[in-house]
């Protein structure tokens, strides 16, 4: 299993942070807020209430109806409790998905640029995952006839992540519905949802029910060390996932389960002043990725990550991202973490405070000017 290399950069950040240097991070997808006070009070009674033991597998079934109603109010989709399975954080989730969907050798259809562990699940379960490039003049958005010339007898299932990690991308009503079309499984990441700028997310079951959605309260909720999301699945997968569950992980954190329950229903103004904090970075750094032309032709609208082309630079962003590090000061991951069709780009990440992020385009910028 190769390393996520955004792990090795900030690890090398915190090295050179022990040793005295100024560096602004710019590399982790790690929301900068606090867990909203609703959520964290709601934990402290959980905890003098004695909520800390084993719950159902599949989760509480108060979080689990929370969920359902999210999805109804949201995006005016009945999703039934029994449908969705509590996990703890969304990676043991994308496990029990991709366990769930195939035997060895099977495939997944993913885009490239990926999220960089995608990948690794699938060949850890002796999958095989299948590349379709995506291009920066498309807005790094699947071309349905390309899916369709990757599709074989051994598919089980297309990847989607929409808002996507790393380019930003949001996918419309139209393009997820000729996924949908496809007639293949569905797997969709919506871990970013309810952070986009300019026009609006969709989830996929929406569209088409043959579909396994992947969220949690990471992003949206600022709730990254509480390790709690969800998986909504076709009924049919519900109970061999559950099983695994049982096995694997036994339940979420209980008292996580019930803080999470805050989360909809006392949050929405910490949301909406988070939402308008990640726009108003996220403008200024294309602003400032423009003026030093290493902006990509389709500004992101979602997530908290733009990328930027540095093709002119170099055609080794790993080494280019080092070399950022040690002489400017900035922690930027590079492209090549993302599979080979984004080599040639940095990631970064406006989860930072604006102040932080003016210093490290200044720091960029003369860098830049120094080559």
């Amino acid at each position: 299993m190769p390393p996520f290399i955004v792990m090795d950069v900030l690890e090398k950040a915190k090295e050179l942070e022990a040793a005295g240097k100024s560096i602004i991070h710019m590399e982790v997808g790690e929301p900068d807020f606090d867990t909203p006070a609703p959520v964290r009070e709601a934990a402290v009674r959980a905890l003098a209430s004695g909520d800390t033991h084993y719950t159902h597998s599949m989760g509480k079934i108060e979080l689990r109806e929370a969920i359902a109603a999210y999805y109804k109010s949201k995006y005016d989709v009945e999703v039934s409790p029994e449908r969705i399975l509590i996990t703890a954080g969304t990676s043991p989730g994308m496990l029990l998905v991709f366990s769930a969907l195939m035997e060895r050798g099977d495939e997944i259809i993913l885009p490239d640029p990926y999220y960089a562990c995608y990948p690794n699940f699938i060949r850890y379960l002796d999958g095989q995952p299948v590349f379709v490039p995506v291009w920066e003049e498309d807005g790094f958005k699947y071309r349905p006839e390309e899916i369709k010339k990757t599709i074989t007898n051994r598919t089980r299932g297309i990847m989607v992540n929409s808002p996507a990690n790393p380019t930003g991308t949001v996918f419309s009503a139209g393009e997820l519905g000729a996924m949908a079309e496809l007639g293949q499984t569905i797997i969709s990441d919506e871990i970013y949802h309810g952070l986009v700028y300019e026009g609006e997310e969709h989830s996929i079951l929406e569209f088409t029910d043959q579909a396994f959605v992947i969220n949690g309260f990471s992003k949206l909720f600022a709730m990254t060390g509480w390790r709690l999301g969800w998986i909504i699945a076709p009924p049919e997968y519900i109970r061999p996932m559950q099983r695994m569950q049982q096995n694997l992980f036994i339940c979420a954190p209980s008292f996580a389960q019930s803080a999470a329950i805050a989360a909809f229903s006392e949050c929405s103004s910490y949301i909406e002043g988070m939402v308008q904090a990640y726009d108003e970075r996220r403008r200024y750094l294309l602003k400032r990725l423009m003026g030093m032309g290493i902006a990509t032709k389709a500004a992101p609208t979602g997530a908290f990550y733009a990328l930027a082309n540095v093709k002119k630079y170099t055609h080794d962003s790993y080494a280019f991202a080092f070399e950022i590090l040690a002489q400017a000061g900035v922690a930027v991951t590079p492209g090549i973490d993302f599979g080979p069709n984004c080599e040639g780009y940095l990631r970064f990440s406006y989860a930072n405070s604006l102040e932080n992020i003016k210093e490290g385009m200044d720091r960029i910028q003369r860098f830049l000017s120094g080559i």
